[in-house]
């Protein structure tokens, strides 16, 4: 069975910082590609920062030099640290996982068929 547990979040200043876990069951998430997706009222589900089997990553332009995506294999858990946080950062944020096996990087949520609950941050100014 496929699971996957966001955690972190919450409410932070504008220009503060967070992390967001992403426990993972079912998969080992060294072999697969994984991202981080959020989606902000009304607006749609976009993707923020992808992370390939092979370790390569990727950005959102909005988000490029500001979060980073990384992962512990021993603990099959995917992060996203997040700094100078700004307000427009404000979505409900989910994790996504890739079946392929050694898949590269996407930040379509249409490769991603298994997602988290999701976690609210909210970025007050």
């Amino acid at each position: 069975q496929v699971q996957l547990v966001e955690s972190g979040g919450g409410s932070v200043q504008a220009g503060g910082s967070t992390r967001l876990a992403c426990a993972t069951s079912g998969y080992a998430i060294s072999t697969r590609s994984m991202a981080w997706f959020r989606q902000a009222p009304g607006k749609e589900r976009e993707g923020v920062a992808a992370i390939a089997a092979d370790g390569t990553t990727a950005y959102a332009d909005s988000v490029q030099g500001r979060f980073t995506i990384s992962r512990d294999n021993t603990k099959n858990t995917l992060y996203l640290q997040m700094n100078s946080l700004k307000p427009e950062d404000t979505a409900m944020y989910y994790c996504a996982l890739r079946v392929p096996f050694r898949s590269r990087w996407s930040l379509r949520k249409e490769d991603f068929p298994y997602w988290g609950q999701g976690t609210q941050v909210t970025v007050s100014s």
